[in-house]
């Protein structure tokens, strides 16, 4: 495979093992400017003093971008929105970000005159297809650089990464010691490889850095109240807060309860099954939150018809397909699901656990005097029987097939 001709590119770049060595590699292979790109998510401190070690390591400049709010209001709210949890398990966080940090690539990529852009990703992960089907919708003219896909790529894994770091005196956060990777943004961390590799190792307690461990949490429980509009979020303990400070004022609330770790052998979309482990304290919180809510305003046919679609949904974030025509189609259908969905939810938080404390909605279709075991309230029950008998007619059916069956 021929080299490609690059005169400058952007690389998605965190300032991370990867990251550090693919903008020195991409910059001394291809002989070519580099523009590094951090887009701030939600991980905290991690961009402090990354503008010095991204000039030092080779970049021409760097980029940080704040995408918090329109990362909360625009993707993990309609998410949220859809209660996308894929594989039982996985809240999506990592997921959920690729998309917002890729279009601002191209935004970037477009304002720089660059003809190419370039990401971390390796050729066994989802983030390779998240990211490029994401160039693909949005910036389909721009050549893609994933470096662990190139024959010529020398590193075998992240210890040969280390020893090139340590030899270029580019400092990194992983180490020998603790070599497992690390994804931090506003819905969650995720942390693989290393050590997590092997699916019968219980994590180490002090790698986590949202949660406290469920045994070590508060032996009283808390109870927080969550404010819903047209099914999303907006005020936490009576205070009303922008998309972003409401997931991290929940992130704060579940974090020092225990609330939102998970373990996980996921099937990856390459076709890998892969060991992650999470903690999001504040989506899981809000998740809880959000279904109380659902539970007395959204019609019985219309939630049955939405939750049906839901793993669906998950699957095309967790498989990149956010800009998809499919993902944006099955979206208005859900948003036009949630124009009823208003109302506040009690829960409690205890020990790692999060429980439904009480609900209420000014929409409610909860009817006491019609659910109440102590008043007839307008049902007239003997109208069950016939709603039965015609339920039961192909089961009789049925029955009398067998028989008939049985006879001969």
């Amino acid at each position: 495979m021929s080299k490609q001709k690059i005169r400058k590119v952007v690389l998605a770049y965190s300032g991370g093992l990867d990251t550090s060595v693919i903008l020195r590699w991409i910059k001394d292979y291809y002989d070519c400017e580099v523009v590094a790109y951090c887009a701030d998510v939600g991980q905290g401190d991690e961009t402090d003093g990354l503008e010095e070690k991204a000039l030092k390591t080779g970049a021409s400049k760097l980029y940080i971008e704040d995408l918090r709010e329109e990362f909360a209001r625009e993707f993990v709210f309609p998410m949220m929105r859809a209660n996308a949890i894929y594989e039982g398990y996985y809240l999506l966080g990592t997921s959920i970000a690729r998309p917002v940090i890729a279009r601002k690539q191209v935004e970037i990529a477009r304002r720089e005159g660059a003809d190419a852009v370039a990401h971390g990703a390796t050729g066994k992960g989802n983030d390779q297809v998240r990211f490029e089907l994401t160039f693909a919708r949005l910036g389909p003219e721009l050549k893609v650089i994933a470096p662990w896909r190139n024959p010529e790529w020398p590193f075998k894994g992240r210890a040969d990464m280390i020893a090139y770091a340590a030899s270029h005196d580019i400092p990194v956060p992983v180490t020998a010691e603790k070599p497992y990777s690390m994804d931090r943004n506003l819905v969650h961390i995720s942390y693989e490889g290393g050590i997590l590799e092997d699916p019968w190792r219980e994590p180490y307690n002090d790698m986590f850095r949202l949660t406290v461990a469920p045994e070590q949490a508060p032996d009283q429980a808390e109870y927080v109240e969550v404010e819903y509009a047209a099914g999303d979020p907006v005020a936490i303990n009576g205070e009303r807060l922008s998309p972003a400070r409401i997931i991290e004022r929940a992130n704060e609330i579940g974090g020092r309860h225990g609330v939102g770790r998970a373990d996980l052998v996921e099937n990856r979309y390459v076709g890998i099954k892969s060991r992650g482990v999470y903690e999001s304290p504040g989506i899981t919180i809000l998740f809880h939150g959000h279904r109380a809510v659902e539970q007395l305003a959204l019609d019985r046919e219309v939630m049955h018809l939405r939750d049906g679609l839901t793993p669906r949904y998950a699957e095309m974030v967790y498989n990149g397909h956010w800009f998809a025509p499919e993902r944006e189609s099955l979206q208005a259908l859900i948003d036009d699901t949630q124009k009823n969905v208003a109302g506040t939810a009690r829960l409690k938080l205890f020990k790692g656990g999060v429980w439904i404390a009480g609900r209420k909605s000014p929409n409610s279709l909860y009817d006491p005097e019609i659910a109440s075991f102590e008043e007839a309230g307008g049902y007239d029950q003997s109208d069950a029987e016939g709603f039965i008998r015609l339920s039961a007619l192909r089961l009789r059916a049925l029955a009398r097939l067998d028989e008939r069956r049985r006879s001969k």
